[in-house]
């Protein structure tokens, strides 16, 4: 069974442990890095990071794009989107569709 897990800023993610996700808060590019890392070795499904982690390390979640788990899900934080998610999302419907349908 896989597990499920949010990595962001504290206040982003401290709501998803009341409805028992594991939350992994990070500070900084490095430790974003490495929490990701970790959690996809120890059989994590499902990773979900918040789109302010994600900007500072686009590497990291590029390299998690190309395998099949874990799936890495791009979330807005308490600040707002950078719609990094949304656009995510449309490049693979377009991808998989042949066509923009969003």
């Amino acid at each position: 069974m896989y597990k499920i897990g949010v990595v962001g800023d504290k206040d982003s993610i401290l709501a998803f442990k009341a409805i028992g996700i594991e939350v992994y808060p990070v500070v900084g590019a490095e430790e974003s890095r490495k929490t990701i890392d970790r959690l996809a070795r120890d059989k994590y499904g499902i990773i979900f990071v918040t789109e302010q982690v994600a900007a500072e390390i686009p590497d990291t979640i590029e390299r998690y794009d190309k395998t099949m788990l874990p799936a890495v899900i791009l979330i807005p934080s308490n600040q707002g989107s950078l719609n990094i998610g949304m656009k995510r999302i449309s490049d693979n419907v377009e991808k998989a569709v042949g066509v923009n349908i969003l």
